[in-house]
């Protein structure tokens, strides 16, 4: 069984949020999404367990992204959560590896 760990901070909104992929056959793969933002449980809600390779197919038409662009209006559009949640399914279905990501930004006036 393969199982996929992330904790993601999501920045200035101070959350953060724990998900779990899990797949036995790598390719169906079971997501378990904790997090303190009524938006991120309202898409943990809609996601249950999804086709990776159906996921990958539809690109952002996929189930993943779906809820996303259902849960996640206005400032949190650009929330980073639903992208590490990609992330983790493609890794539990061992179609991407595991590797952190970062960003860093800065403002000059």
């Amino acid at each position: 069984m393969n199982v996929v760990q992330s904790t993601v901070d999501a920045g200035i909104c101070g959350f953060v949020t724990e998900i779990s992929a899990t797949s036995e056959d790598q390719q169906m793969v079971t997501l378990h999404i904790e997090s303190p933002c009524a938006n991120i449980q309202q898409l943990a809600g809609l996601l249950g367990t999804v086709d990776a390779y159906a996921e990958l197919g539809a690109g952002f038409d996929g189930e993943v992204h779906k809820a996303a662009r259902q849960c996640l209006k206005g400032c949190c559009s650009g929330c980073v959560v639903p992208v590490s949640v990609f992330k983790a399914m493609q890794i539990a279905a061992r179609v991407a590896l595991p590797k952190d990501v970062s960003m860093k930004f800065r403002l000059e006036e």
